[in-house]
């Protein structure tokens, strides 16, 4: 939708419709329809594929008769205005596509060119061209805690994974997850206790010792087949990201699909780091003979605890989960709240994949009860963080484990006079406002030389009122933040940049958790926004007279994850990359974390250690040594 035209309500009478028949049966197109769109709205209102569908209705009819000649454009378009209206669902408008593929997902034509589709989120609607069959068929998909996922399901709470099975929690309560769009329970999940926590841990212990004898092969070939599950049944996981992080549909399916080739990459590194030791000879070192051989390996640290952030649940927990199996650990997982749904339908892709009972664990439950009982627990040999300032409080009680940290960051983009400045509104764009900015790696603060700022805040303006402000299932560019709390701070740090008069270059707008993007020109230091991650869609400038002066900020800063350089000398940014004390500096782009194989850290208040396939293995392993002593020197003559 663009971003000038508005919702347009529909408001006609109610009109009788038949009872569709069984799944599989041939139907009309008119009977199929109405089918994809009840059992759609069934869902708790229209999902991706039939709020498309509801958006195109009225321009796009004719073309949705191609797949059927007997349709009438009038009856379908009085059935879709009908059935809406009877769900109180608005019917919006796009501009005309010129084709029938150009529907964004709506159509799509098979490798054959024989079969067309009208896609929806709870159904797919198929018409066959062939000759032998006739008719149209519907074939309903999985969704989420449905078909292939209705054994994580109990009535409308979702279970915790434990021992190789789904269990509902001994202590009867169940933790609630809020929409951010709707700002109403979705979903519900196990509030596990402390006693479960103790069961998980045995379990993963025991399992975990005969994981360590699976061959680096099988380890890989489970992982492979994890992955592709995940990524074959991506649209459920997608739907629970849509509905419990407000992520933008289309954002959604590429974490999935991303993270199941992040677990095949770490399956084939896995084979090649862990394949490989040293041998040393004792020679090699003054004063000794070659009397001793030391053989070198890597081997599993144990159990390892994984909690990822909200903002990427599925990604951000498969970066820790491939490492660690590949390795030879054990896993158990702490998803977050606002995100746990889509980690349980992921965990479960890992149970299908039939990686041994115990191996993997999913536990739900309140931070406040299980949070620290998890990460203080005795049986825990490795934990691997990502978040916020929690973080720091589970360093300092987790005693004598290795820690795996990326703790957030105030990342500054800084911008040289010599720089494309259209490149470099265009990158703010995509650093600063993507999934509203709550990302660790978001452009938070620009620090702009004071003779090209009026120019790049001008360009920056004109593609902010560009972007699109809406639900995530529209796949808006701007979408609700992830609660009203998220919500309330960053609504502070605003209002604390407008008491102490910095430039709005937009207005300030708000609905509930949806917030308008806001860019805030002639920021000062003694603003709260200049040195504060607010992880929403306001973005600081900063102007600065020079080069060390944007420097001085970006260091002056607790935080040190990523920053990025825009200029047009390399050996000027290659200076300045230097100087900045980040974990690692983008020049001429946005700051960004990935590929997922790139190595990525944060120093000070950001984190401890470094992620990246490669190194989150090395992390999740110690060395083991082996010597042999020979009773004579011994040397080999060639």
């Amino acid at each position: 939708m663009s971003g000038d035209e508005a919702e347009v309500p529909v408001t006609v009478e109610p009109v009788a419709v038949a009872a569709a028949p069984a799944l599989g049966e041939p139907m009309d197109l008119m009977t199929a329809l109405q089918l994809v769109l009840r059992k759609s709205l069934a869902h708790g209102g229209l999902t991706r594929g039939l709020h498309e569908a509801a958006k195109v209705i009225e321009k796009h009819a004719a073309q949705l008769c191609v797949l059927a000649e007997d349709c009438d454009q009038a009856d379908y378009v009085k059935l879709v205005k009908s059935l809406c209206a009877e769900h109180n669902v608005n019917l919006m408008t796009i501009p005309s596509a010129k084709t029938l593929g150009e529907w964004s997902g709506l159509c799509k034509i098979d490798s054959e060119g024989k079969a067309r589709k009208v896609v929806g989120c709870s159904c797919v609607v198929v018409k066959d061209f062939g000759e032998d069959t006739e008719g149209l068929h519907v074939v309903q998909e999985n969704m989420a805690g449905t078909g292939l996922f209705t054994e994580i399901l109990d009535g409308e709470a979702y279970k915790y994974y434990s021992d190789g099975e789904w269990k509902k929690s001994s202590s009867g309560k169940l933790v609630p997850i809020i929409n951010p769009t709707t700002r109403k329970v979705h979903y519900k999940v196990q509030a596990c206790t402390q006693e479960e926590v103790n069961k998980v841990m045995e379990s993963s212990k025991t399992a975990q010792k005969l994981w360590a004898k699976t061959p680096l092969w099988k380890r890989a070939e489970l992982l492979h087949k994890a992955a592709s599950i995940l990524k074959e049944h991506k649209a459920p996981i997608a739907e629970c990201l849509v509905k419990e992080i407000a992520k933008p549909a289309k954002d959604a399916v590429t974490e999935v699909v991303r993270s199941g080739d992040l677990i095949s990459y770490t399956a084939e590194e896995g084979v090649r780091i862990l394949g490989e030791g040293k041998f040393l000879m004792s020679d090699s070192f003054p004063g000794n003979e070659r009397t001793k051989y030391c053989l070198t390996s890597k081997i599993p640290l144990g159990v390892v605890l994984a909690i990822p952030p909200f903002n990427y649940p599925v990604n951000l927990a498969v970066s820790k989960i491939a490492p660690a199996l590949i390795a030879g650990n054990s896993l158990v997982l702490k998803p977050p709240t606002q995100g746990a749904v889509s980690a349980l339908h992921m965990v479960h892709c890992f149970h299908l994949a039939g990686f041994p009972k115990g191996l993997i664990s999913c536990v739900t439950g309140k931070g406040s009860e299980i949070g620290d009982f998890l990460t203080m627990h005795p049986g825990v040999n490795c934990i691997s963080f990502t978040g916020g300032d929690t973080g720091v409080a589970i360093s300092k009680k987790a005693g004598m484990i290795p820690l795996q940290m990326e703790l957030g960051g105030k990342d500054a983009c800084i911008v040289l006079e010599d720089a494309d400045l259209d490149l470099v509104a265009a990158n703010i764009i995509k650093g600063g406002f993507s999934y509203s900015g709550q990302r660790c790696t978001a452009v938070k603060v620009v620090l702009v030389m004071e003779s090209v700022a009026d120019p790049l805040v001008e360009k920056v303006k004109a593609k902010v009122a560009k972007l699109t402000v809406g639900p995530p299932e529209e796949d808006c560019d701007i979408t609700p933040v992830v609660s009203e709390s998220s919500a309330n701070y960053i609504e502070g740090l605003v209002m604390d940049a407008k008491q102490k008069e910095a430039t709005f270059c937009q207005e300030y707008k708000r609905e509930g958790n949806l917030i308008w993007p806001l860019l805030l020109d002639n920021v000062r230091p003694d603003m709260r926004i200049a040195w504060e991650e607010p992880f929403g869609p306001v973005l600081p400038v900063i102007r600065i007279s020079t080069i060390e002066e944007g420097i001085h900020h970006c260091n002056a800063s607790n935080f040190g994850l990523q920053g990025c350089v825009f200029t047009k000398d390399i050996n000027k940014a290659m200076l300045i990359s230097d100087a900045m004390e980040t974990g690692t500096v983008q020049i001429n782009s946005a700051p960004a974390r990935g590929p997922d194989h790139f190595p990525f850290q944060g120093i000070k208040d950001s984190g401890i250690g470094s992620q990246g396939i490669t190194n989150s293995i090395n992390m999740m392993t110690k060395i083991k040594t082996t010597v042999i002593n020979l009773p004579t020197p011994s040397y080999t003559m060639g």
